[in-house]
């Protein structure tokens, strides 16, 4: 097995190696004066199994764009040079958030980066909690894991929450599942029933709406559920209006902390008791290590990630890490 993590995210790469017990595979990045790219694996994999690590959020150090690109061409370079078989590990997958058309000629830019992926030669994607687990399934016509984040996140809350009682939030109507899957996570074993609530949202032309509020969090704690937090104003609407509704405390959970411009109202907010968030993007810890006081923790995902890749290369039963009952 050969294990790579590309520049930016070399700090999970490291969890996951360490999950495995095994080194990150050296690589050679180059940036040439005009812009162009250059990266290649510094050790053979002919004949190997390779799994390239790199995670798609976007920052000052690098666009989107340029990550997306760069992964695809390192992994086309593994194919190239002879690799049995290549996985794509994406923690936190870009382009996720157009899986359909809903104005006239919109983009559906999830089927897309499929394609790109599989032009390239990609044998199997691996990423985390997906804006869209239906759509992302449908779009990839090579093999597709999903791994979800309940696991993580299901220890964390019931810390937070201690005895009292529980609600499982979601911001929108398109996390309902989500929030669902945690629910059942957080009652697993437990005495008492988790409760559910949800809001309403639409946004068009850049202007959130949507006044239906479902759910009874009064005298409870309150875990709002996200797949991501960008600029945090869909966190932020929810968590006020579950304290206008009385809740006792109100955390935000989220898988892909974004952190775009603009999340700094989040982040300072006292609306929100905890922010826990995972380190899928780079962006968490950054942010963790210039605000040291802020209320935010932030999971480490190698564990999970490592343990997938070491299911996949023995090509023992993923079902259980996935939760997919027999």
């Amino acid at each position: 097995m050969r294990l790579f993590a590309l520049n930016g995210s070399e700090a999970v790469g490291a969890a996951v190696a360490r999950a495995l017990s095994v080194g990150l595979d050296p690589h050679e990045e180059r940036d040439f004066e005009d812009g162009e790219h250059k990266a290649r694996p510094l050790v053979s994999v002919r004949g190997a199994d390779v799994y390239v690590l790199h995670s798609l959020g976007g920052g000052a150090g690098a666009s989107v764009n340029d990550r997306l690109c760069k992964l695809l061409f390192f992994l086309a370079t593994c194919r190239e040079n002879g690799a049995a078989r290549v996985t794509a590990i994406v923690p936190y997958l870009a382009y996720a958030r157009k899986d359909r058309q809903t104005k006239t000629r919109d983009p559906v830019t999830t089927r897309y980066v499929a394609q790109l992926f599989e032009a390239v030669g990609t044998d199997r994607i691996v990423t985390l909690d997906v804006h869209n687990f239906a759509a992302f399934q449908n779009a990839f016509r090579c093999e597709s894991i999903h791994l979800d984040t309940r696991n993580l996140f299901a220890p964390a809350i019931r810390d937070l929450a201690g005895d009292g009682p529980i609600t499982i939030f979601s911001p929108d109507g398109g996390g309902l599942k989500r929030v669902q899957l945690l629910k059942e996570a957080l009652e697993a074993g437990a005495t008492e029933d988790v409760g559910f609530g949800f809001m309403e949202k639409r946004r068009s032309g850049g202007v959130v709406s949507g006044d239906l509020f479902a759910g009874d969090v009064s005298g409870t704690a309150v875990f709002i559920v996200d797949d991501m937090i960008s600029t945090g104003g869909t966190m932020l609407r929810a968590a006020l209006a579950c304290r206008d509704r009385g809740a006792n405390a109100v955390h935000a959970i989220a898988t892909h902390a974004l952190f775009a411009k603009g999340a700094e109202a989040l982040l300072e907010s006292r609306g929100i008791d905890r922010i826990i968030v995972t380190d899928s993007v780079a962006t968490a810890t950054l942010a963790k290590a210039a605000n040291p006081s802020a209320r935010l923790d932030v999971l480490s995902t190698g564990p999970l990630i490592g343990e997938a890749v070491r299911r996949l290369h023995s090509n023992a039963s993923i079902s259980d890490l996935l939760g997919i009952p027999d």
